[in-house]
């Protein structure tokens, strides 16, 4: 499939692209110039005004975006393949990681949990307009008193009663749960011990998100706390395959393979604004990019990117595959985070003073990516899980 100049990333060195199908690329390249022309031009002043701005939904929509990779629920018939949505995924954070991170969210764990969690009911009866994105979805496990621990001590309650579920509790770092329409929330049965499932609407009585302010990172994201007060959920909307955290397991697998591409992407954005930067500013007479320090601080960014793809790439052919584990995308995540944060540091260092001014856009991907180098699940934590499965010994306190 031929491209244009435009089309081309100067990042992806090795030609990764090309692993992709010719109908797999028209979705990308898609994705690409949908970001670069409609999304790119709002993305600076909406982050330095901490806000999200609600007409991304509809030209989400228009774009027919989500509900991809869940056959019979998309535009795309089979389902996209790990590969297309990982590569989405890096597309849309290569513009911005909050507009990017607003998407995952909803097409990701929401959807994603509905769709791996939920009955066949379920998925026909929400998955269809979470899809065309006429509804909206929000995750919510963190809370405000738990956050690595949280699959141990979770303190959101679900008490049966009849035909109902009774919630309390809270949650915290909620993203798109100030506006969205069903929210995924994650309870400790009282009765049995056993964390389950539930979509909770925005309707319901009970439910309150509240604004977190005053963030670093992710300002577009409209992240919440939610506070849950005799929140009567239907026996109806229970998840129904989700019936003990190692259910819930399965589904931070996935998703934490998403925010590895996620952090691709952070690198990626990070690297062409230095790479930009680097050939036009002028020092001494001449382009700083002829330099042979700064060359330096390229080219570990370029290698850190290049590794970076070619492991997210064979966890996307494990996960098509059906045989990925967690500590495969544990140690994605893990190791391409940490990748991450050289890169944005090394980017930023070649911009000098300029880079801590928002016009020149490196200090928003330097922001954002402590927000991605922390979720779903810490370096700490990842390391662990992978430390447990090649010793055999876990060290988890």
């Amino acid at each position: 499939m031929s491209t244009t100049l435009e089309d081309q990333l100067v990042a992806d060195f090795y030609d990764y692209e090309t692993l992709l199908s010719d109908e797999e690329r028209k979705v990308l390249l898609k994705t690409r110039n949908f970001m670069r022309t409609e999304i790119k031009p709002l993305v600076n002043e909406n982050w330095a005004k901490g806000e999200f701005p609600k007409e991304l939904i509809g030209m989400f929509r228009a774009q027919g975006l989500a509900g991809l990779p869940y056959e019979g629920y998309g535009e795309h018939r089979p389902a996209a393949s790990n590969l297309l949505s990982g590569m989405m995924a890096m597309e849309m954070t290569r513009t911005d990681p909050s507009v990017a991170t607003f998407f995952g969210v909803h097409n990701g764990l929401a959807m994603y949990s509905i769709y791996a969690g939920g009955s066949q009911e379920q998925r026909d009866r929400w998955l269809p307009e979470m899809a065309a994105m006429d509804k909206i979805g929000a995750f919510a496990m963190t809370e405000p008193l738990g956050g690595s621990d949280v699959a141990g001590g979770m303190r959101t309650t679900a008490k049966r009663d009849g035909d109902t579920w009774v919630l309390n509790g809270a949650k915290k770092w909620i993203g798109n749960a100030t506006f969205a329409d069903y929210i995924v929330v994650w309870a400790r049965d009282v009765d049995d011990n056993k964390v389950k499932g539930f979509v909770v609407e925005k309707d319901m009585p009970g439910f309150s998100p509240v604004k977190i302010e005053h963030k670093i990172a992710f300002r577009i994201v409209e992240n919440a706390e939610i506070t849950l007060t005799d929140v009567r959920v239907p026996e109806a909307n229970r998840l129904q395959n989700i019936n003990s955290f190692r259910d819930v397991g399965e589904i931070l697998r996935a998703t934490r393979g998403g925010v590895a591409w996620q952090a691709l992407g952070v690198m990626i954005g990070a690297y062409e604004l230095a790479l930009d930067y680097a050939k036009e500013r002028k020092q001494f007479g001449r382009p700083i990019a002829r330099f042979q320090m700064v060359q330096d601080l390229l080219v570990k960014s370029l290698g850190n990117i290049t590794a970076s793809w070619g492991m997210l790439i064979q966890l996307a052919h494990l996960q098509d595959a059906g045989i990925f584990k967690d500590e495969h995308s544990s140690l994605a995540k893990a190791f391409v985070t940490s990748r991450m944060r050289e890169v944005v540091a090394w980017s930023r260092e070649i911009f000098g003073g300029n880079g801590i001014v928002l016009d020149y856009d490196i200090a928003r991907f330097f922001a954002d990516a402590e927000a991605i180098y922390s979720f779903e699940g810490t370096r700490e934590m990842n390391t662990l899980i992978v430390g447990k499965a090649i010793t055999g010994e876990s060290a988890f306190v």
